[in-house]
């Protein structure tokens, strides 16, 4: 939009937009706000930068990624519900990056304690840490902290907005503020006087934001329902807009081939492929190639055809020598021991030993829609189109491989499709814009094949769990755990900000430390292995192979102690952690739990805290024919408030999915120093007819809100695992599981 002369105080945007809420109001509200991203047009002003207001309704601004959870459909309701806005008339867009659209929950979640034991000052702390993320700039999609981040970021953003409309209101009709009502988009006088918000938006830019009250969930109108999603309507219509869709006048399209080994190039002849017809360019990309063409299959061809001589990989080669230092990692000093209750190492007399190690592998993002991305570049200003988790680290990113400042460059972020931490990463956008820097004035549309993309992703690092413990009178008395995984944080963070932080790496022992379980002897220490392939945030992160390591463990210590898998996590849960014992409860009720199964069934247990929710999940497996069939699952989940159980629903079940797909058959593993897994056929995910029936319950049990989106993938390798061992009596420690088992596609 085009610069105004004057902007008002509380710029108020009227005409195209209005916009309203952002870091002016609430407990959140640290310093001042940051700079209102919109830069508002003849006739337009703007009150800050998540509520746009024009002649014909709302648009409300979601600065979090839609990769098909559900986020900006619960964000806009957030608003909508303390602006008193008719559902079917708001209008979302994601919003530009800016430092005004920063995640205000995502640094708290570097906090050690163990999450469900936090008092109220280590909530403010949380809270307070926030404050960091304007600071660096952290417009981050991750960590299941969408909603908390908004959860009152964005009702007090509402309700500021509508108080501002009613104080407008009021000065026009010479009538009290108290007297007015606001109602589907409008201010109500006592006669019956009705004033769209579009009437009063330029009045209203005059108006301080006043301070409010936020009301009670008993008068909620659309939070804590099924909404109508917001992408709904064009993902079912095929209209909807992802980034491989982008299409611009004139584009053009690429194709890449980077080093896979991640080292560079020796050598390459690119003689023939630039010949061949409806090729436009070759570019040299430093550790890789680029085509640019007149469609992207021409592309990918001529890419493909070029010899290339490539240098051997910055990392061990293969996957033996990399899990060697992992292994290594258990003979030097922990990294952290965030849980040390008791004495493990001092046992009651009679206590019977339990002993197990657990080993995961390396594993790929492999999102549906591979990584692309277009830019458009003049030479002094860059436009870019692609889905991304992180808009202002990939605007700073690009800018650098542009060589602009960053105010040069501007970022659209489209729809997804997925992004499970792989979108938090940039490299992508920045190979885009290199590609368009070559072709200056003409934009073009980077699709990375699907082989490019397993190939060079940001993997999900392999881990090993070590465990001792023991069991007494028929319960647990000991857990010792030692979990040795590479940092992923440290890679990322540096990527992100430019440095790692120093201090014990949470992430190595999350989902493990931290489980809401009276054991009286309790330890979990963390070991950081040296290896250095490119690693990445995947879904859950750390909790994704520690859910698997410590609940696959509790099931051994509850055959060792003669005690049903579920009745014993229900008596360990109750006096640690009430709403984990409920979601148990839960599962039970809703499976029907006996803790016997028949011949030829199996059921698995697992009940795992992350993103400070707790999740249960009860899979049950049938042996058909010689092969396992998973045949129905249960999940109860407890979120604190559930905003939207329909979203809330579609996440446990998908996140599921996901974690079962991992569970059964994905491994990503290294020869040569290059990644063997290419495509599906090589990395399956799970199939239609593997897919369990379904049920999940939603419990509100906690006092605060919690995350959702990854709590449904730590729970589920393990609970099938458990069902396995009763369906088979075989116990398998290590994923994936199709080494050990036939499953049924």
């Amino acid at each position: 939009m085009s610069r105004i002369g004057k902007i008002a105080r509380r710029t108020f945007l009227f005409g195209a937009v209005a916009v309203a809420g952002g870091a002016a109001f609430g407990a959140w509200y640290v310093t001042r706000p940051a700079p209102n991203p919109l830069k508002p047009g003849e006739g337009e002003a703007s009150l800050n930068a998540f509520v746009l207001i024009d002649g014909e309704g709302v648009t409300l601004v979601a600065p979090r990624a839609e990769m098909g959870q559900g986020t900006m459909t619960t964000w806009a309701a957030l608003i909508a519900e303390e602006m008193d806005l008719a559902w079917e008339d708001v209008r979302v867009i994601h919003g530009p990056p800016a430092q005004a659209y920063y995640n205000s929950a995502l640094m708290g979640e570097g906090q050690t304690h163990k999450g469900y034991d936090a008092s109220a000052f280590q909530h403010s702390l949380g809270e307070m840490m926030g404050i960091m993320g304007k600071v660096f700039s952290m417009q981050v999609t991750g960590g299941s902290t969408a909603m908390k981040d908004g959860y009152e970021r964005m009702r007090v953003t509402g309700a500021a907005a509508r108080e501002m409309l009613k104080t407008a209101a009021a000065k026009r009709l010479n009538v009290g503020v108290v007297e007015l009502r606001t109602e589907n988009g409008a201010v109500i006088a006592p006669d019956g006087t009705s004033i769209p918000y579009t009437d009063l938006a330029a009045e209203a830019a005059e108006v301080e934001p006043p301070r409010i009250e936020l009301r009670e969930r008993s008068e909620w109108r659309l939070l804590g329902t099924s909404l109508p999603r917001v992408d709904m309507l064009g993902k079912s219509t095929g209209t909807a807009q992802f980034g491989i869709d982008t299409r611009l006048p004139g584009m053009r399209f690429a194709a890449v081939r980077r080093s896979p080994t991640r080292g560079g190039m020796k050598s390459y002849d690119a003689f023939e492929a630039g010949r061949m017809p409806g090729v436009e360019k070759v570019v040299d990309l430093g550790d890789g190639l680029a085509v640019i063409a007149t469609n992207t299959w021409l592309a990918q061809q001529a890419v493909d055809a070029i010899e290339v001589e490539w240098d051997p990989a910055p990392y061990p080669e293969s996957t033996e020598a990399m899990v060697a230092a992992v292994e290594a990692a258990f003979d030097t000093e922990p990294d952290s021991v965030l849980r040390d209750d008791g004495n493990p190492d001092r046992l009651p007399a009679g206590a019977t030993a339990v002993e197990a190690e657990y080993r995961v592998p390396f594993l790929a993002h492999a999102t549906m829609e591979p990584m692309n991305a277009t830019a458009w570049f003049d030479g002094q200003h860059l436009r870019l189109w692609c889905g991304n988790q992180g808009p202002t680290f990939l605007r700073d990113a690009c800018a650098a491989g542009a060589g602009v400042d960053p105010s040069e460059v501007e970022v659209n972020v489209t729809l997804m499709g997925g992004g499970f931490g792989r979108r938090g990463e940039f490299d992508y956008a920045v190979v885009a814009t290199k590609v368009a820097k070559a072709m200056p004035g003409t934009p073009v549309n980077v699709t990375w094949s699907r082989e490019e993309d397993m190939t060079h992703d940001y993997y999900r690092p392999p881990a090993i769990a070590r465990i001792t413990g023991a069991v007494a009178d028929g319960a647990p008395v000991a857990f010792d755990a030692r979990v040795a995984s590479p940092s992923i944080a440290a890679q990322a963070l540096k990527r992100w900000v430019g440095f790692a932080p120093g201090g014990p790496d949470k992430g190595i022992v999350d989902g493990i430390y931290n489980q809401p379980y009276g054991i009286p002897n309790y330890r979990i220490a963390g070991h950081k292995a040296d290896v250095v392939p490119p690693l990445g945030f995947w879904r859950s992160v750390g909790a994704s192979f520690n859910g698997f390591f410590h609940e696959c463990f509790m099931d051994e210590l509850a055959v060792a102690a003669g005690a049903d898998p579920l009745e014993m996590r229900l008596k360990l849960t109750r006096d640690e952690w009430l709403p984990a014992f409920y979601a148990l409860e839960a599962v039970r009720d809703m499976s029907g739990w006996t803790g016997k199964t028949e011949e030829g069934v199996g059921r698995g247990l697992a009940m795992v805290y992350s993103f400070g929710t707790p999740t249960a999940m009860v899979i049950e497996v049938r042996d058909v024919d010689g092969a396992v069939r998973l045949t129905d699952a249960w999940i109860a989940a407890d979120p604190g408030v559930a905003l939207d159980p329909s979203i809330i629903e579609a996440q446990l079940t998908g996140a599921m999915a996901y974690g079962l797909s991992a569970a059964i058959g994905e491994e990503i593993t290294f020869a040569g120093g290059v990644v063997d897994q290419k495509n599906f056929p090589d990395y399956e995910p799970l199939r239609m007819a593997q897919m369990p029936r379904t049920q999940v319950t939603i419990l509100e049990n906690q006092e605060r809100l919690n995350g959702i989106g990854e709590v449904g993938t730590p729970p589920a390798a393990p609970a099938l695992a458990n069902a396995l061992f009763d369906l088979t009596g075989k116990r398998v420690r290590e994923l994936p599981l199709n080494k050990a088992f036939d499953f049924y596609t």
